[in-house]
């Protein structure tokens, strides 16, 4: 990957930075918000909204949610989603094969209704710029409550929207970090 479009601020001044626009101390230091917090009233909104659809009163299925952000990781050819949130789908549960199947969902034995159902709901906004009808009545069986499927859209819509931020921008992976776990595959879209 080339060099940043914005330059990083140093970690600590991201911290900084990152402590004062609201920016959770847990994102602060990643690439991308060192990049982003050169406008910290956008880092802070970016983060409160990443921090809502991951852990604060979110009410989507954490794996589902993670099976979205892998498959539109994987579609969108975007290196920095596809890494970071690899050993957060494992930690919520997923297991390897699980994740690896959004690369072909088509093909995948070991997933079922719900998370076909989802990952053909990012596939119609990927495609067609949004949930078509086919995939919204097969995920509706599987988000009992309307919260849910808001932050269906929501979290499709989200991810995707930072797929592009993160390639547009050029956001390097973190130092030390392999690209494309587990094996290095990349998808034809990537960078």
């Amino acid at each position: 990957m080339t060099e940043p479009r914005v330059p990083m601020l140093d970690e600590d001044e991201a911290r900084a930075v990152g402590k004062e626009a609201g920016v959770p101390s847990t994102m602060a230091g990643l690439n991308v918000f060192r990049i982003m917090s050169q406008h910290p009233a956008l880092a802070g909104v970016v983060a409160k909204q990443l921090a809502m659809l991951l852990y604060r009163g979110n009410k989507l299925d954490d794996r589902l949610r993670e099976l979205i952000i892998m498959r539109i990781g994987w579609r969108t050819g975007a290196m920095y989603e596809w890494t970071q949130h690899w050993p957060v789908a494992l930690r919520i549960g997923l297991s390897e094969e699980e994740i690896l199947a959004v690369r072909d969902p088509a093909n995948a034995t070991c997933l079922g209704a719900a998370e076909l159902a989802v990952i053909a709901a990012a596939d119609d906004v990927l495609d067609n710029g949004a949930v078509g009808e086919a995939a919204w009545q097969a995920c509706a069986p599987h988000l009992a409550s309307n919260e849910e499927r808001l932050e269906l859209v929501a979290a499709i819509c989200n991810w995707n929207t930072f797929s592009i931020m993160l390639k547009s921008l050029h956001i390097p992976l973190e130092d030390g970090i392999e690209a494309w776990p587990p094996d290095g595959m990349r998808p034809a879209a990537a960078d």
